[in-house]
């Protein structure tokens, strides 16, 4: 008589269904993505569902004893528990905390079952079911021998060996680079006046509603222990009016130019690149974050995180030779986006204010480095550091220095570091404020989770408000001629659609219109720039142009990744620097989408916004950086 456990006692595996779709799941989830990276998202679909399919497959049509059909699922569930505890802490945390189960257990345990039914189909019972638990527990413990060095739009986990150095490690790893002072600086030439009163409201103006948190007079406080790499005084009295300033305005003073809007203005370059490529001034490692670039003269300001210090970092625009750094120590990291700041510098009247990814707000002596003073804004504004950390950059309105604190608009004196007013808005944001004159009124507008929110810089109240229900946002709101504004809808996969808004002010109060919402233009963190009747920005991982009167689509192409860019607006030229590192120049123009050159700049992720001096293009990401002449047209 023939024994139960004989395997040619018993009807063969059907095999077919779970290989067929272990084979497809590897193609669309490991193998397309390779050659069309914007197929990534829909290969992680293909790969949670073609996992959840295989196991359904083996538990009800796979014929194999139910022994090994329920045995394969508790090993799955043990190796997971096994196994999580070892993973490095980027694969861990990275995607919300769900990178592991997104990553390894569907798309990789599902057609290692498959592979395992398939090869060892002729082995007997006590082989078979040996080698299903090695190869289980092998599908998931391969993935503590990787880590994660953030995500890319358009691939995905950076994933790499787990004992590899980081650029940061590597950085730390090199003989530190000599700062080199500037020389003494001349005489004072200005005295910082008192800080002013509040101004009256504007004509029209609204009253606070709710009433934002106003405090006058608290003091600046100064958390852990600054240090700044200089020649010079260690710091500068709060108190004392004695810090020399400058009336002349900065050339590029901050996030996306002197109008916040990416718009490069007097600049004309030869787009011939292939007869007169940009040609590279000088390049240096640095510290990782997605700072950008604020410059004056020749000197530039930028953010960076080196080991446990966060720093501001001041650097020759000439050659790339450290001037100073500022120093704090505090260490922000996420998995997503990696370690640093968020932020980029501001400068004003001779110093440079930053807001780290913590929430740490320096003023600084934009000549020495030496500290000025220095708020916590989550303590002021009982503010939890958001998941990626705080991203707002510095707006200076009037005597004011404004940043957004995850939806929380906070104010403080620009030569005291006194608290002036908060004011909430609706829900969380990674977008910076930016202002805007509407009728004759002066205002400060933030996106938020919730909405577009206008306040008066004088006191904080609410002007007007445009609500919808979304997430966070990243982006920036782009303000027209006319008054209307457009802003990003997002949700937390990315933006949903760009939306036009109508504001006006009258003799009955604000009136707010949501003239359109296109769905053609959906930028997540990528900002646009608008241009002769035309908004220009990302439609996801590809640029797209839309109408400004309706909304429509007048074309889209060009594949860059989460990049960024800038609009040279004399010549209706767009220069991108996509997520990769590289520039590319196309036309402004709403006829076709037309490139004109590409030229390899940096290497790496590259979420960092470019700046434009002159013909001097300065670059970053969160490894390197350079400084680039670009070719001047020929007239």
């Amino acid at each position: 008589m023939p024994q139960t456990n004989d395997t040619r006692a018993r009807k063969p595996l059907r095999l077919w269904p779970g290989v067929a779709v272990a084979a497809v799941v590897v193609l669309l989830r490991f193998v397309i993505p390779v050659f069309a990276p914007e197929a990534f998202l829909y290969g992680v679909i293909a790969g949670i569902a073609g996992g959840l399919i295989i196991v359904i497959w083996w538990v009800l049509f796979s014929r194999a004893p139910w022994v090994e059909r329920v045995g394969a699922i508790v090993l799955m569930i043990a190796a997971v528990f096994v196994v999580k505890p070892l993973l490095h802490k980027s694969i861990a945390t990275g995607l919300m905390g769900r990178m592991f189960y997104v990553y390894a257990i569907p798309p990789v345990l599902g057609p290692a079952l498959a592979a395992w039914a398939l090869a060892t189909r002729r082995l007997s019972d006590g082989l078979r079911r040996s080698t299903m638990a090695a190869t289980i527990l092998l599908a998931c413990g391969v993935w503590t021998l990787f880590r994660t060095d953030g995500v890319m739009g358009g691939v995905g986990a950076q994933l790499t060996w787990r004992w590899t150095k980081t650029a940061e490690e590597r950085l730390l790893a090199q003989a530190d680079d000599v700062v080199k002072p500037l020389p003494d600086t001349p005489a004072i030439t200005e005295v910082p006046k008192e800080p002013a009163a509040p101004a009256p409201r504007a004509s029209g103006e609204a009253a606070p509603n709710p009433s934002p948190s106003t405090v006058t007079g608290t003091k600046p406080t100064t958390s852990g222990s600054p240090a700044t790499e200089r020649t010079g005084p260690a710091s500068v009295d709060t108190a004392s009016t004695a810090a020399a300033v400058s009336n002349k305005a900065a050339e590029w003073p901050g996030f996306r130019g002197p109008g916040r809007d990416g718009v490069v203005h007097n600049v004309r370059i030869d787009t011939n690149w292939s007869a007169s490529p940009p040609v590279r001034l000088w390049h240096r490692p640095i510290g990782p974050g997605w700072s950008s670039f604020a410059v004056d003269g020749d000197l530039l300001y930028t953010q960076e995180q080196r080991g446990e210090e966060e720093m501001v970092s001041c650097y020759r625009v000439s050659t790339g030779e450290p001037v100073w750094r500022h120093r704090d120590p505090i260490r922000f990291w996420e998995s997503n986006g990696g370690a640093g700041p968020r932020a980029t510098p501001t400068l004003n009247k001779g110093r440079v204010y930053t807001f780290g990814a913590t929430g740490k707000l320096n003023a600084l002596d934009a000549r020495t480095g030496a500290p000025v003073w220095s708020r916590n804004v989550a303590t002021d504004s009982s503010t939890k550091v958001p998941m990626w950390g705080f991203a707002s950059s510095p707006l200076i309105v009037d005597d004011l220095v404004v940043v957004a604190a995850s939806g929380k608009l906070v104010a403080y004196d620009l030569a005291t570091g006194n608290l002036r007013w908060i004011r909430p808005t609706h829900g969380g944001s990674y977008s910076s404020p930016h202002r805007s004159n509407i009728d004759g009124v002066s205002q400060i507008l933030l996106l938020s989770a919730g909405g577009a929110t206008s306040v008066a810089p004088s006191s904080g109240a609410v002007l007007w408000e445009s609500l919808w229900e979304g997430d966070v946002t990243i982006v920036q709101p782009v303000v027209m001629a006319d008054g209307d504004f457009l802003v990003s809808t997002a949700v937390s996969t990315g933006g949903v659609g760009t939306r036009r808004i109508g504001v006006a002010h009258g003799t009955g109060g604000w009136s707010v219109q949501e003239r359109w919402t296109s769905i053609w233009l959906k930028p997540y963190f990528n900002d646009m720039v608008i241009h002769k009747g035309n908004a220009y920005g990302f439609d996801g991982s590809i640029l797209a142009c839309i109408d400004l009167e309706d909304g429509k689509r007048k074309w889209k192409g060009g594949r860059y990744g989460n990049g960024q860019l800038v609009l040279l607006s004399e010549q209706d030229l767009l220069l991108v620097l996509s997520e990769e590192g590289e520039l590319a120049l196309v036309k402004a123009t709403p006829d076709q989408f037309t490139e004109l050159a590409r030229f390899p700049a940096i290497e790496g992720k590259t979420w960092n916004h470019p700046a434009v001096v002159g013909n001097v293009l300065l670059v970053r990401n969160g490894e390197e950086m350079a400084a680039f002449r670009l070719p001047v047209e020929s007239r």
